[in-house]
């Protein structure tokens, strides 16, 4: 007889447990009921294992597509006069950027007129020559010598002529001026010379630097710590203070073998699409890089999750009147997916839309 007392002890102590355990896991609520109405306005997911994604956030700037540029460098030395354009604007094939006064291209006009003038003699004294020779009045040697002499002047001035042509060709004049134009459509985007300036031909910076701005690439800072955690190929979401709430979507594409010198940053570089010319460059830029882990976690809509009193809760769906709310641990959210340490399992239903209006149903006092 003790022995049944003791064993329906037992029975009811494992059962107070068991309730015990329950009332953990799910948060005492009230009964609630879904109406027709009520479950035309939210929409119910189930919890599912994923892999989990990761976000790294860096600083960015927006920068020229270098493959897309073109720079103008100066073709002589000499003084500009006037420059046409400026920072910013938009020019087409062949439009003037600049004016310069040049005292090569003025003596290269003069070396012009001096060989031309050469030819000229050499010509009369070859067809002299070739006239007497033919005639048996001079020897072949003097015909031969006359013939060299033409070639030698013509030659010279052909080299005067590649040398105007090197030096802008039909945008000289022989007064010494050199017109400076476009040799591509596109937008100024680096401009170093003023009215005024003196240009050295030996002086390695460009006068101009013209993009398409089709397309620009995004150079992001990452540190050291966070090296490992961006690969070539890895989905990046481009933002800017000019353009809030519009996501530039692109790729990692390169990732360099070395760290900035000045601020110890690793520098990756995105390439993006351009096409409306939103993209300037300097620009400052927020990129976020997305991804995926080895790790696996339950997962659900980041709307599933209701935040109270510092903890998190969703509202777990078992039919139109079975309702509960269960506190969740949440490891991480990214890309409105909120992956879960404990409190859901997969094959759960949570409520992921309006799920606060049952929350306080059956919550509230």
């Amino acid at each position: 007889m003790k022995k049944v007392m003791f064993l329906a002890a037992a029975a009811a102590i494992a059962s107070l447990s068991a309730c015990h355990e329950k009332k953990q896991q799910d948060t005492e609520s009230k009964d609630v009921c879904i109406s027709d109405s009520l479950s035309k306005m939210i929409t119910i997911d189930t919890a599912k294992t994923t892999t989990m994604k990761d976000e790294l956030t860096l600083s960015g700037e927006v920068s020229n597509d270098d493959n897309n540029v073109v720079k103008v460098f100066p073709f002589s030395s000499g003084q500009v006069i006037a420059v046409k354009v400026s920072l910013g604007d938009k020019v087409s094939k062949g439009q003037t950027l600049a004016v310069m006064r040049s005292a090569d291209v003025a003596g290269n006009y003069t070396d012009l007129s001096s060989t031309q003038s050469d030819v000229s003699v050499a010509k009369r004294q070859l067809d002299q020559a070739e006239y007497l020779y033919k005639n048996g009045i001079s020897s072949e040697r003097e015909y031969t010598e006359a013939k060299e002499n033409y070639n030698k002047a013509v030659a010279a001035n052909r080299k005067v002529r590649d040398q105007i042509a090197i030096n802008g060709g039909g945008n000289t004049s022989e007064s010494g001026q050199l017109v400076i134009k476009a040799p591509e459509s596109g937008y100024i985007v680096e401009k170093n010379i003023t009215a005024g300036s003196f240009i050295r031909q030996d002086n390695s910076g460009s006068m101009f630097t013209i993009s398409n701005m089709k397309d620009v690439w995004i150079w992001a800072n990452v540190f050291e710590s966070d090296i490992s955690k961006v690969k070539v190929g890895y989905t990046a979401k481009v933002t800017t203070l000019a353009y809030p709430g519009k996501v530039f979507m692109g790729k990692v594409n390169e990732i360099s073998s070395v760290l900035d010198p000045d601020n110890k940053v690793l520098k990756i570089k995105i390439a993006l699409p351009n096409p409306d010319m939103l993209l300037k460059p300097e620009m400052f830029t927020n990129v976020v890089i997305t991804n995926n882990e080895n790790a696996q976690a339950v997962s659900v809509p980041a709307k599933a999750i209701i935040f109270d009193s510092s903890k998190n809760y969703v509202v777990v769906y078992n039919s139109k009147c079975d309702l509960k709310v269960r506190e969740v641990n949440v490891i991480k959210t990214v890309d409105d997916v909120s992956y879960i340490g404990s409190g859901l399992n997969p094959g759960d239903k949570v409520i992921s839309k309006n799920g606060l209006l049952l929350y306080d149903a059956l919550t509230g006092d």
